[in-house]
């Protein structure tokens, strides 16, 4: 990203609304490959400097972010309103509106991630194993940066930072791809993040976007193989299998979440009632948030469940076990297949009854997007088997799927919650930014 990207302040809504920026009709029209391609090699001379930067270099970078994130707070957020105020305007739906929008209870929940992020061990050159071999030789394996780590996702300006600061901790240099939904937002997050690195003396060339370039700058970054190591789409599913499909990149997949949670015979009706509201109400826009509730044909709670949600404004989606098992009063449509498939990031919940935890899990083997799920019980050997047969990122026994997050797991914060199995799984934090490298060290050895 050039500097005039980056600190032009004065673009007006229209031009950043759009996918890509039109040039005015006297300029000559961007080449975006070569733009691109551009940005992608000093992003890769910038990540040389990174990967040099000791510990104690990062976390003061860290914390010069966040100081100069509350420093220009309502700069932020100024920013942040006209993105909601094109966002209403076009129909956005409330959920996207949710994750779109920055508060300072959100932008202070970014600056503690960054904060926690300094107190990390930090993992670049962190031993794997090692040992001296019987010829002399000593071996060791060691964690080391990607390189250069690029992100597409779409309306998360909260992503922006999360991203940032894991790399630059994990001594890597970051290009980013925000969308048009959160274009002011970003443009001034980017330039406060360049703004600070250089400030500490690093490059301001390791924080990088080419959101001026559009869908076309993405179709770039996707191919920049030898440019970009690593590149991690995060949002919807047209989104992720687009980079998944289409990119010659390695990608690492971040899922979509349709999350399942099974309420056996044995547990508890306050436990269920809590952990249910959590799951599904606190902020329904997330990817950890529940989707579907499986209730045990013999338990008792789903009366006390119903009324509960109904109460937080949650639309139940029902079978009909289900619905004869509602409180009278209690309003709901029935379920089909497209509701069990659903991630609706909504107040909507899917429910299913159950006759046994085979029917449970076969109900989650079929419909799971592999993201969560959880199970409330008492029954020890059931939540064993739960633990053991179900093959997702992250299972949870007796607690929200809410904590399906870097930040709540200890890891300072996440750059998503990664669904495949190859390298990284579940929230990706630092380790999972860095690849290793192999280390021999000798004395004139060869081999016979």
């Amino acid at each position: 990203m050039t500097d005039t990207v980056a600190h032009h302040e004065t673009a007006s809504v229209a031009a950043a609304a759009q996918e890509a920026a039109v040039p005015p009709a006297a300029a000559q029209p961007v080449d975006v490959e070569a733009a691109v391609l551009a940005i992608g090699d000093r992003a890769r001379l910038a990540s040389r400097a990174v990967a040099r930067a000791n510990r104690a270099w990062k976390d003061r970078a860290l914390h010069a972010i966040g100081a100069a994130l509350k420093e220009h707070e309502a700069r932020i957020l100024a920013a942040n309103e006209k993105d909601l105020e094109a966002g209403r305007e076009n129909g956005t739906s409330k959920a996207l509106l949710d994750r779109l929008a920055l508060t300072p209870a959100r932008i202070d929940g970014l600056v503690s991630a960054l904060e926690n992020l300094a107190g990390l061990p930090d993992p670049v050159g962190n031993v794997v194993r090692g040992q001296t071999l019987p010829n002399g030789l000593r071996m060791r394996q060691v964690n080391v940066p990607m390189g250069v780590v690029a992100a597409i996702y779409e309306a998360r300006p909260n992503v922006t930072v999360d991203i940032a600061g894991l790399a630059l901790k994990s001594g890597n240099a970051v290009i980013l791809r925000g969308g048009s939904a959160a274009a002011h937002t970003n443009r001034e997050l980017v330039a406060i993040l360049r703004d600070t690195l250089e400030a500490v003396g690093l490059p301001a060339d390791s924080v990088q976007t080419i959101d001026e370039y559009g869908r076309a700058g993405a179709d770039v970054l996707m191919k920049a193989r030898g440019r970009v190591d690593v590149l991690i789409p995060r949002g919807g599913r047209d989104l992720i299998q687009n980079v998944v499909l289409n990119s010659t990149v390695p990608v690492i997949e971040t899922g979509e979440g349709n999350v399942h949670i099974f309420v056996d015979e044995s547990a508890s009706e306050d436990m269920a009632v809590e952990i249910l509201l959590n799951a599904k109400t606190q902020r329904p826009s997330v990817c950890n948030t529940v989707e579907t509730l499986l209730v045990h044909s013999k338990s008792t709670v789903l009366p006390a469940v119903a009324c509960a949600l109904a109460e937080r404004g949650v639309r139940l989606h029902v079978d009909g076990r289900a619905y004869e098992a509602l409180p009278e009063g209690i309003e709901s449509v029935p379920a089909t297949d497209y509701d069990w498939a659903t991630e609706y990031m909504d107040l909507d919940l899917a429910v299913a009854t159950v006759d046994s935890l085979d029917e449970a899990l076969d109900h989650i083997r079929r419909w799971s997007t592999g993201h969560t799920e959880a199970i409330i019980t008492n029954d020890l050997r059931n939540a064993e088997r739960f633990i053991a047969e179900i093959d997702s990122a992250a299972v949870i026994v007796n607690a929200s799927t809410r904590f399906t997050d870097g930040g709540e797991l200890g890891l300072g914060a996440e750059v998503g919650i990664s669904t495949q199995k190859l390298h990284a799984r579940g929230p990706m934090g630092l380790t999972e930014l860095t690849t290793t490298k192999w280390i021999v060290q000798g004395e004139g050895q060869v081999r016979g």
